[in-house]
C-alpha cells in the first residue's frame, strides 16, 4: 500500500528536487507544501498553506491528506545562521509537528544540518556531541531534541537528516556559485572572498536526493543520520573549479573576507551509516 508522505518547503532548492524524484516511486504519495509552487513537480499534490501559522490547527492532519511520513525541510533565514527567527519559530515547528503526531503522523524526518556539530577539526560521526554555536544550528538541534524527548515513549519514528553542504543545479541555489553566476551576469570582475582555505563535505543535491529518499523509505535506522559525501574539498577548489567548467571570467578576491569564527577549518561526515542504509535500500 502507498504512504502519504508530506514535504514542507517542497517550492525550495533541496524539497523541489526531492520531491520530484519522490513521484518517481511506486510507494508514495507524494504531497507537497509551501507558500507556491512554482518549482514543484505539478505530479505532486500541492497544497498552500502557512505551517508555521496553522500549527495548531484542528484539521491541519487532514488538510494536508493525513501524511504517515514528513520530511520536514521548511525552514525560514536559512542562509542567515544568527537570524532571530530561528528562535522566534521554534515552537511552531515543533507544535506542528507534534499536532500531526498526535493525530495520526508516525514518521518525522527532519533537515538537519552538519552545523549543528559545531567546530569542528576532521570527521564527524553521529555520535559526536552536539555543540551549536549559532542560532540556526542551535534551533535544529533543539527541535530534534525537543520530539526526541516528547515522543520518547511513542511508537513515533524519529530521523535527524544532517546536511552537510549540497552543490549542483546552482541556478537555483542559494550558495556561493549561486552568487558567482549572478554577479557574472551583473558584469562584475571580482567579488570579495575568504582565502577559501576551509574544506567543507560538498554533496552533490542528485546524490542528496538518492540519500534522504533511502531514508526515510526504512525504519530500522534512525536517529542522527549523515547526508554527505564522507570527504572533504576546500572552498577554493570547490570556486576554482565552478569558474573553470562555467567558462567564467569573474575572479575571486581571496582573503577580503574573514572567515566566520564558527566555521571549522575542515569538517566531513562519516558515512558508515548512510552506506548501510543505501546498500539496503539497494537490494530491494
Amino acid at each position: 500500500m502507498k504512504k502519504n508522505i508530506l514535504v514542507t518547503g517542497a517550492n525550495g532548492y533541496i524539497g523541489s528536487h526531492i520531491t520530484s524524484e519522490l513521484i518517481k516511486k511506486d510507494s508514495f504519495n507524494v504531497i507537497a507544501t509551501d507558500f507556491n509552487n512554482n518549482n514543484i513537480d505539478k505530479k505532486a499534490i500541492f497544497i498552500k498553506c502557512d505551517i508555521l501559522n496553522e500549527a495548531q490547527n484542528e484539521n491541519l492532519y487532514e488538510k494536508l491528506n493525513k501524511p504517515n511520513i514528513i520530511l520536514h525541510l521548511a525552514w525560514k533565514d536559512g542562509f542567515n545562521h544568527n537570524s532571530i527567527n530561528h528562535i522566534k519559530d521554534l515552537s511552531s515547528h515543533f507544535l506542528f509537528l507534534k499536532n500531526l503526531i498526535d493525530k495520526g503522523s508516525k514518521h518525522i524526518a527532519l533537515a538537519g544540518s552538519f552545523r549543528e556539530y559545531g567546530k569542528c577539526k576532521g570527521k564527524v560521526s553521529e555520535s559526536h556531541l552536539s555543540n551549536s554555536d549559532n542560532l540556526y544550528a542551535l534551533a535544529k538541534s533543539s527541535l530534534y531534541k525537543a520530539l526526541e524527548i516528547y515522543f520518547k515513549n511513542e511508537n513515533v519514528v524519529l530521523q535527524n537528516l544532517r546536511f552537510f553542504t549540497p552543490y549542483g543545479d546552482d541556478e537555483k541555489n542559494n550558495s556561493i556559485l549561486s552568487k558567482i553566476l549572478t554577479w557574472e551576469k551583473e558584469g562584475k570582475k571580482s567579488f570579495p572572498f575568504t582565502e577559501g582555505k576551509e574544506q567543507y563535505d560538498y554533496i552533490h543535491i542528485d546524490e542528496l536526493t538518492k540519500q534522504v529518499i533511502a531514508t526515510i523509505s526504512q525504519n530500522k535506522i534512525n536517529g542522527i543520520i549523515n547526508i554527505c559525501s564522507g570527504y572533504p574539498t576546500s572552498l577554493k577548489e570547490m570556486v576554482e573549479k565552478f569558474l573553470k567548467e562555467n567558462n567564467l571570467k569573474i575572479k575571486p578576491e581571496y582573503g577580503a573576507f574573514k572567515t566566520r569564527e564558527y566555521d571549522s577549518s575542515i569538517i566531513f561526515g562519516d558515512k558508515e551509516k548512510i552506506t548501510k542504509i543505501l546498500e539496503e535500500y539497494n537490494e530491494k
